[in-house]
């Protein structure tokens, strides 16, 4: 556990040298970067996965504002200077991604270099949203500002299972053992109601202007995503003038579980060039 000023946050550590700090997505935590984190530390890096602020052990602060993303960003910062460095490399994936964009824009004196899966600046976003394709695929997050009936659905083994593998291109990668996994975290109790604060933080108080990300940025994009189309990638160097962008045509939403090592090989050489 790591105390980052407001929260304390339950980290995985692996490895030693370079900290690169992995922000998973929703319904994920920690266990989510399991394919990443002994090749990070073979590579020389320390590999840093935390819980998100209300997933599993970590702290679960009651009330919507609390999970703003400007709150979600400082847990960050402060989790990199609690285990005692000044910068860190930040890797993000879905909201995890979301997450390290924030970091980047609030707190760049902590980013080194910054790589996002799958993940959209929320610059983009707002002008995505307005077309009819990319509106139909965000259904969801209108969904979970609904009371109480989406906490009890997203812990059930059956939403977990349609979620993983449905969206897959490698279903096989999410046995039954990882949806139960996935499935106990969320049980922890207030652990759905925080996953879900997300969503409704960012609808309550949509960001009304974005900075830009000075760091050095990898995107790393599967392009059979059914939750976030490609055109989210489009005109992002408005927000991100240092990019790089990967994409994997045969690749998901979940592009770390469908293609771990092509990540990992992406991963390591973006951290790695000078």
């Amino acid at each position: 556990m790591v105390d980052t000023g407001e929260v304390a946050l339950h980290v995985l550590v692996e490895g030693s040298g370079t900290p690169v700090v992995l922000l998973h997505g929703f319904p994920e935590f920690s266990f989510g970067w399991r394919h990443q984190m002994a090749p990070l530390a073979a590579a020389g890096f320390q590999a840093i996965a935390p819980d998100l602020r209300g997933y599993d052990r970590s702290d679960k602060p009651q009330g919507v504002e609390k999970y703003e993303l400007s709150r979600l960003a400082a847990d960050i910062a402060g989790l990199i200077r609690g285990l005692g460095h000044s910068r860190a490399h930040v890797v993000g994936h879905d909201w995890g991604g979301i997450v390290a964009y924030q970091v980047a824009m609030d707190h760049p004196e902590v980013v080194d270099r910054l790589v996002i899966l799958n993940a959209p600046h929320l610059g983009r976003v707002a002008e995505a949203i307005r077309r009819p394709a990319q509106l139909l695929r965000s259904w969801y997050v209108y969904a979970f500002q609904l009371p109480w009936l989406p906490e009890r659905v997203i812990q059930s083994e059956a939403f977990l299972r349609k979620v993983f593998r449905s969206w897959a291109t490698h279903p096989e990668r999410f046995g039954d053992e990882v949806i139960a996994e996935y499935a106990r975290a969320l049980r922890v109790p207030g652990a759905a109601r925080a996953a879900l604060n997300y969503y409704r933080a960012l609808v309550r108080r949509i960001p009304t202007s974005h900075g830009t990300v000075r760091a050095p940025t990898l995107v790393l994009w599967g392009e059979q995503d059914r939750a976030l189309g490609a055109e989210l990638l489009e005109g992002l160097e408005r927000w991100v003038p240092d990019l790089r962008i990967q994409r994997f045509p045969r690749a998901s939403h979940w592009l770390q579980h469908d293609e771990p090592e092509a990540v990992n090989a992406a991963l390591i050489a973006f951290l790695k060039s000078p």
